[in-house]
């Protein structure tokens, strides 16, 4: 499995005081676990058991569940709890379709709205990201992939975009981290930081027809990802309730 150091990144020293603080801390966190599968796909838990988990007291808990139930990324089952969702290989490979088309128009976009400022701080990433590469953690990795995600999001500056996108990103930073760590488990991080670079190189030359063709092809190495995940991983890893099953 890949390694490396991780980067520094800001943590708060007060978890928020207001509840849309409060709310927007929690949902990372809980989204966090549902990325790394520290909650099992499948699994069911109650509310409380994601606030002894996060720290954080039942209303912005309740708050993120209901924000990751609207994302398709927790079930809320009346008088059972919350069911994480399952990894549905077949949904997941509909859903890249999807996300292929949407990506190729936010990179494009992108070009077209980027101010020198935002290309500055993307190129700051960029430079970050090639230079760590050698030797990067996935969960490294994952962070880079956060901040390119919600920096593109905010260049573009559409909330239809980044209501949309939020919880494909999430579902396939899942899928990544399967793959990882799972079905490929001894491949480093290469090809799909250069799939990322390739991106954020277009972008910041302001080549929409390079980022439309960058972005395609990092879809075409998450739909390689999800293929070897359906060969080579156990399906009990992508829904524990399968394991319940051959009891």
């Amino acid at each position: 499995m890949p390694d490396g150091q991780d980067i520094a990144l800001p943590v708060p020293q007060d978890k928020g005081r207001d509840n849309k603080s409060l709310l927007e801390h929690a949902y990372k966190e809980i989204e966090e676990l549902i990325v790394t599968c520290q909650l099992r796909p499948g699994s069911y838990l109650r509310i409380r058991d994601l606030q002894d988990m996060t720290g954080y007291n039942r209303m912005p808990v309740y708050q993120a569940v209901t924000r990751l139930a609207s994302d398709t990324l927790i079930t809320i089952r009346p008088r059972q709890g919350v069911q994480i969702a399952p990894v549905d290989l077949p949904r997941t490979a509909t859903l890249l379709k999807l996300r292929r088309d949407m990506e190729r128009f936010l990179v494009t976009l992108a070009c077209e709205k980027s101010s020198p400022q935002q290309r500055t701080l993307l190129g700051q990433i960029s430079q970050a990201m090639e230079e760590q590469s050698a030797s990067m953690s996935l969960s490294t990795f994952n962070r880079f992939d956060l901040q390119i995600d919600a920096q593109i999001l905010k260049i573009c500056d559409e909330p239809f975009l980044e209501y949309s996108l939020r919880p494909l990103h999430t579902m396939f930073r899942r899928i990544g981290w399967i793959y990882h760590t799972h079905a490929k488990p001894n491949q480093d991080l290469a090809d799909t930081v250069h799939g990322h670079l390739g991106v954020l190189r277009a972008v910041l030359a302001q080549d929409a027809q390079a980022a439309a063709k960058a972005s395609d092809r990092l879809m075409d190495f998450m739909g390689a990802t999800v293929n070897a995940i359906e060969r080579n991983v156990d399906p009990k890893l992508l829904n524990v309730g399968l394991e319940l099953d051959t009891v």
